[in-house]
């Protein structure tokens, strides 16, 4: 072979190695995270992972699955996430975060707007979980208490106070629990009204217009979210006041709402993703309460049920919808 054309060919081949090389790599992984019932509030949680660069199909994948907060179906759902596996599980709600704990011990898991983790059993602290758990509660100290007090501010006259909640939930339980404490001390009287699926709606309505209530509490239990219209509609055609955790409710009809801001805590929930995706352990990730509440009224569904809100009580709300 000549000098010049062993040159050229010694190039040539030289050149095609990085190629070659670069072609055998492995496609680069991208995160999963897997989302149990995909309700309209988890878009802000995709937008908090949006601020945080992630964008999904391009550098970040999630699986979802559909349970409807049906138990037997959480558990299903949370057992396909820990088999794909996804990296993170990300649930809302005491139900979807009992299944997910059930369905794995070692896939992290974050838990949004939980209610109590520590009576619940997800968590040992708040500021150090333990296990693969971690995440934000939407509960806080004296939170049922001052729904009881801006109720009666709202209705002066209450004497019956409804709760609607899921038994399933153990975070309805720890609020049934104070509730039961609040009430007494408020000189009310308290109707239970447990809802554990939505064959249970209608009887839960019917016995509680027996008990003939001059307002309703109504708990954040995703079972209900779910079926918030149906249960804005009953309280509007009964004329009952109601007071909601979410001023989502208020925005769609509800009375009144007190808690806090739910699409601020499904975006938080994002940045707990993002660390524990770049290394951080669930059991070193502090449980963060809520510390900033809204106040949500609705004017328009005051009038139709008759009631004139105090101006101090709209003048503390955060959002008055007319």
């Amino acid at each position: 072979m000549r000098r010049r054309e062993f040159i050229t060919l010694l190039g040539s081949t030289v050149g095609a190695w990085p190629l070659a090389s670069r072609a055998q790599r492995p496609p680069v992984r991208m995160p999963r995270i897997g989302i149990i019932d995909n309700e309209p509030v988890w878009d802000s949680f995709r937008q908090g992972l949006r601020d945080l660069g992630y964008v999904e199909v391009q550098n970040i994948a999630i699986e979802y699955r559909s349970a409807e907060n049906k138990v037997d179906r959480l558990a299903q759902a949370a057992r396909e996430l820990a088999s794909i596996p996804v990296d993170v599980i990300v649930v809302t709600g005491s139900p979807a975060t009992l299944a997910a704990r059930q369905a794995t011990s070692t896939i992290p898991i974050v838990a949004i707007a939980v209610g109590d983790p520590l009576r619940a059993g997800f968590a040992v602290s708040l500021a150090r979980p333990g296990g693969n758990m971690t995440g934000l509660s939407a509960l806080s100290p004296d939170l049922v208490g001052k729904r009881l007090e801006i109720l009666r501010e709202c209705i002066p006259a209450v004497a019956r106070v409804a709760f609607l909640w899921n038994p399933d939930n153990d975070s309805n339980l720890a609020f049934l629990d104070e509730l039961i404490i609040a009430v007494p001390a408020l000189g009310l009287q308290l109707t239970s009204a447990p809802i554990r699926n939505a064959d249970e709606f209608e009887g839960a309505f019917v016995a509680v217009m027996q008990r003939r209530p001059n307002a309703a509490l109504v708990s954040g239990d995703p079972l209900l979210r779910r079926h918030q219209s149906r249960i804005i509609d009953f309280a509007a055609k009964n004329r009952l006041p109601a007071m909601y955790q979410e001023k989502e409710w208020v925005a769609a009809g509800g009375l009144l709402s007190y808690g806090p801001n739910f699409p601020d805590l499904f975006r938080q929930g994002a940045l707990y993703v993002h660390r524990i995706l770049q290394g951080a352990k669930p059991a070193d990730l502090p449980i963060e309460q809520p510390t900033h509440f809204d106040l949500a009224i609705n004017v328009k569904t005051a009038r139709a049920l008759g009631l004139e809100i105090p101006p101090a009580l709209l003048t503390r709300a955060d959002e008055v919808i007319e």
